[in-house]
């Protein structure tokens, strides 16, 4: 067993030192460790020493996954207890629910919204931009997370996203689901919808897209998604540069291929699919989606549904009302 120095020993080695030299050079090395060593308390036997600290198991966080078809996908990840999926709108991303996410988390649920292919930090493929790969994307999240007796919401877009996941994935993992703002069953005019809205309107969109993005999207949240074009409304300029900014994230031929997507996709036969608790809420103001060809027609074709009309409200109310939003959603998945 080593024995420590004694204090002889000790100026003996400082005295070599300021002899210099390489001897000195070698001592001085040395030294600090000999000083440390003579100084230093002897080590309590490992028998006494305190037991580590157990710690909480935590799950693993990862921010992307790659679908079949090798696009990579973001998602945030919130929280934890009974889980919540939330999907986004056109053409925004996951943060577009920040309010909701941050609200529920801190409420005892466990948040997963992720940016839908072509939008925010996912990739942007130049094919597959339909609402069946969005449907099949949101199907392989949550098999890969493995996430059972989900609530899901889906606002605007995201409430087709829903729809079709549903429609080809069925209900297996699903609890109860929310349509919010949502564009189902069908927002194109034809001869079976005639409450829907003309092929125009959508040609225009794509029209404007294509002249100026970026001034395209500071028109829309200045104007009729938020309702700031409407009497007396304030506009908050903040609000519109967070939807420009989440909109230029994503890929321009992405965006362009979701407007078809969001328009002309007919969820009919998805909703008649639902067979779990459904919360619909709608503005009936909502310059974006009607709300009768769309949350009133949609409450006719789901089984088991409770829709909530806001009166005088936008499309965005996901941030114009989001606490009576917030306190509905929370209210849906308690009861």
């Amino acid at each position: 067993m080593p024995t420590h120095p004694s204090p002889t020993e000790v100026d003996e080695l400082r005295r070599a030192l300021l002899a210099g030299g390489a001897a000195a050079m070698a001592v001085g090395a040395v030294l600090p460790l000999v000083a440390c060593t003579a100084q230093s308390p002897p080590t309590e036997p490992a028998s006494t020493a305190a037991a580590p600290t157990p710690t909480t198991p935590r799950r693993e966080i990862v921010s992307t996954f790659t679908t079949k078809d090798g696009t990579q996908i973001y998602y945030k990840d919130w929280g934890s207890g009974p889980v919540v999926v939330l999907c986004h709108g056109w053409p925004l991303s996951s943060d577009s629910w920040e309010s909701q996410m941050i609200f529920l988390a801190d409420n005892g649920f466990r948040v997963i919204a992720h940016d839908r292919r072509g939008h925010g930090r996912s990739s942007q493929p130049w094919d597959g931009n339909d609402m069946d790969h969005y449907a099949d994307d949101l199907a392989q999240l949550l098999d890969m997370l493995d996430v059972k007796d989900i609530s899901i919401f889906g606002f605007s877009t995201g409430g087709g996203e829903v729809a079709r996941y549903i429609g080809r994935h069925g209900t297996k993992r699903v609890k109860k689901a929310g349509l919010i703002s949502a564009v189902p069953p069908l927002m194109v005019k034809t001869d079976k919808n005639p409450g829907g809205l003309p092929i125009d309107v959508f040609d225009g969109l794509r029209k404007a897209q294509l002249e100026n993005r970026s001034q395209f999207y500071k028109d829309v949240p200045a104007g009729p998604f938020f309702g700031f074009n409407r009497p007396g409304a304030k506009p908050s300029q903040g609000m519109i540069d967070f939807w420009w900014l989440q909109g230029m994230m994503g890929g321009h031929k992405n965006t362009y291929d979701s407007i078809k997507a969001f328009s002309e996709t007919d969820f009919t036969e998805d909703l008649g699919k639902f067979d779990v608790p459904t919360l619909i809420v709608h503005g009936d103001d909502d310059q974006v989606v009607p709300i009768d060809a769309s949350a009133r027609a949609s409450a006719k074709l789901i089984k088991n549904n409770k829709l909530i009309v806001y009166p005088g409200a936008p499309h965005g109310i996901t941030d114009t009302h989001k606490d009576k939003l917030n306190a509905d959603m929370l209210a849906f998945l308690k009861s």
